[in-house]
């Protein structure tokens, strides 16, 4: 019998699934990927999005032990650092999130002080490392491809896979950011692939694929084996990453790469305010 509950938090603006996962017999609970909403054309922050979640831990007595990311996401802004400040917890990424750091410091000249060792999260995750909710496993996996930090978590009969696996009518995820490959993306994939066959899914976003009507995120290994239509079984890694590759170079760059990157290596807190007490985002001209 299952003892956690999953809740999802659908944000239409960015296409992206936050999950609300919780061990039903502490009423411990994780979040799972929180979004920020933000107006690029204002460049103003709004916490609506996260305030449905706090709403919804606060109205049923949960207590927060951990928000965990995925990765360092290219399409919305974290509300991770919002999160733990109004109701604790640990914010939690897998290990590589530092080759991240790194990449971007240059990329976008960050300042000096901005350290790359991932001290802006509680908790770096090592593959295979296992962490309790309550009382409850979360089994961390690298799974790398999109970026070279990605992870899936694994918890009970279900796991958690970001942007590695979308729904098996809308493929895989795109691999053309920094140190991203299409190698690595279907060796992550052939491992998320060999879970049990009822493990249900869930993915971190979801953009609807021609044909289907309305937005889904949960899906399940089996269906994923048979269905996807980039990599369902019998694809083989060549076959997939010259897909993979030709796929990607079409693709625009995400609305929201620019400013999402420099706030999500920093565990979703803003830069720091300048001599005149604002905060700014940088915009690299032709370098990506």
């Amino acid at each position: 019998m299952n003892k956690i509950e999953v809740t999802a938090f659908f944000h239409e603006d960015t296409n992206t699934i936050s999950y609300l996962v919780l061990d039903g017999a502490t009423s411990c609970c994780a979040i799972i990927d929180p979004v920020l909403d933000y107006d690029p054309a204002s460049g103003r922050t709004s916490t609506l999005s996260a305030d449905k979640i706090v709403s919804h831990i606060v109205k049923n007595g949960y207590k927060l032990e951990w928000i965990l990311e995925t990765h360092a996401h290219a399409d919305h802004l974290s509300s991770a650092h919002y999160l733990k400040g109004i109701l604790g917890g640990s914010i939690g990424i897998g290990e590589h999130i530092c080759r991240v750091q790194e990449t971007f410091k240059q990329i976008f000249n960050l300042e000096t002080e901005f350290k790359t060792d991932g001290s802006q999260f509680d908790h770096l995750f090592a593959d295979e490392e296992i962490i309790k909710l309550g009382h409850v496993d979360i089994r961390v996996i690298h799974t790398p491809g999109h970026t070279p930090a990605c992870v899936s978590y694994i918890i009970e009969d279900t796991v958690f896979v970001g942007d590695t696996l979308f729904m098996p009518d809308y493929g895989t995820a795109r691999t053309d950011f920094p140190l991203g490959s299409a190698k690595s993306l279907y060796q992550s994939i052939q491992r998320i692939l060999s879970l049990p066959s009822v493990t249900r899914m869930f993915v971190g976003h979801d953009y609807k694929a021609p044909n289907r009507e309305v937005f889904a995120w949960e899906t399940s290994v089996i269906e994923q084996q048979h269905n996807n239509v980039h990599v369902k079984a019998g694809v083989s890694l060549a076959e997939f990453v010259k897909m993979r590759e030709a796929r990607d170079v079409t693709l625009n760059v995400p609305r929201l790469l620019l400013p999402a990157i420099q706030v999500n290596i920093r565990a979703g807190e803003l830069p720091p305010e300048e001599s005149n007490g604002h905060a700014y985002l940088k915009i690299p001209l032709n370098t990506l």
